[in-house]
């Protein structure tokens, strides 16, 4: 049986309904019909990479499936369409490929399938050779079984994966010179996102600055207010300013949970004018000191505990004669925040 990475369940739920609908009652679909529905999908398709010519792709598969990929991605939705078009394609050739006239199609909807797994792939694990990877698309296009360790964007695109850490100047700049614009981006996106998550997932400020720095950048390019290469810059900009933002709270001297209080001080940035940095670290380390120690378990869905939170806080920000005007707004943030970090705080 021909076995797809992606929807392996669907197919062998597909042909066990099928096999069963046989004395239940339940209508038998003909595999003639089925082999309707894989034309039907394979012009969707082919016609969504029109002005592309991929046919060299039983002999090289890489370049084809790079281009494919960054072709798609130029489309409006064309990721979703793609992938929806071929996953129904696929499907329906599970159902009808014993039949003789479905074979020629095996090896394009093996390539299709392939291009389609970089686009959807969520978490990329292994960083392989070209020899490693062009074996494993042989092997993609022999038997129509699509690799999960090596159809990734980062081997579409010919790139290393970086480490988990922050990205070098060195790795932006192979993502500068890619041929494969749009392909380009999907990376930086896909990139952006999960440094966001893991460097500033429980940085409430933070987090939501680079998500909607990151938001607009790529709304504007998706609507084609601004060119590829415009937003590919931006983008690289983003992740240069998340590594000077990530090293915030080493350069400060403060920790982790230190710095999501101190980003949530500094919103207002009359406090940063007149109190400076010197102030508010120590308001910072005050407020992560007591209201780890006020942690309780969902504290926040209790009205009395939150006043009670609220106005510790306040005290803090008037001890240290925080901006009035700000402190109402600043309090909330820190409460947010505060929420944010308590699981952590209690699983220690």
């Amino acid at each position: 049986m021909v076995d797809y990475i992606g929807i392996a369940n669907d197919l062998k739920k597909a042909l066990r309904e099928h096999t069963e609908s046989k004395g239940k009652g339940r209508p038998t679909i003909p595999a003639s019909e089925m082999l309707l529905k894989v034309r039907e999908e394979m012009e969707v398709a082919r016609g969504m990479l029109c002005g592309l010519d991929y046919s060299g792709f039983r002999v090289n598969a890489l370049k084809p499936m790079r281009a494919a990929a960054d072709h798609i991605l130029g489309l409006e939705n064309g990721k979703r369409r793609f992938a929806d078009c071929v996953l129904r394609m696929t499907q329906a050739f599970a159902l009808c490929c014993t039949l003789p006239a479905a074979v020629e199609y095996r090896e394009e909807i093996a390539f299709m399938q392939a291009v389609r797994t970089i686009l959807t792939k969520r978490d990329p694990t292994t960083s392989l050779t070209n020899d490693a990877k062009e074996h494993a698309l042989r092997q993609v296009l022999s038997r129509a079984v699509v690799s999960a360790d090596v159809m990734d964007i980062f081997a579409a695109a010919g790139l290393e994966r970086p480490n988990v850490g922050i990205l070098s100047d060195e790795f932006l700049e192979d993502v500068r010179k890619l041929k494969e614009k749009n392909l380009a981006v999907e990376v930086l996106e896909r990139l952006l996102k999960g440094q966001i998550k893991s460097g500033f997932g429980s940085n409430v400020v933070q987090s939501r600055k680079f998500s909607e720095l990151l938001q607009d950048s790529l709304a504007r390019y998706r609507s084609r207010a601004i060119e590829t290469a415009q937003v590919i810059e931006e983008l690289i900009t983003m992740a240069k300013q998340f590594k000077a933002a990530a090293t915030r709270g080493e350069e400060l001297g403060l920790s982790a949970d230190e710095m999501a209080f101190y980003d949530a001080l500094a919103t207002n940035e009359a406090s940063v004018r007149e109190l400076g940095d010197a102030t508010l670290r120590k308001i910072a380390r005050e407020l992560t000191q007591k209201l780890r120690a006020s942690n309780s378990v969902d504290w926040y869905v209790r009205e009395s505990v939150r006043a009670k939170l609220r106005l510790m806080v306040k005290t803090i920000l008037k001890k240290y004669k925080y901006p009035p005007d700000g402190q109402e707004q600043a309090a909330e943030t820190v409460l947010e925040q505060a929420k944010e970090l308590s699981a952590a705080w209690a699983a220690l």
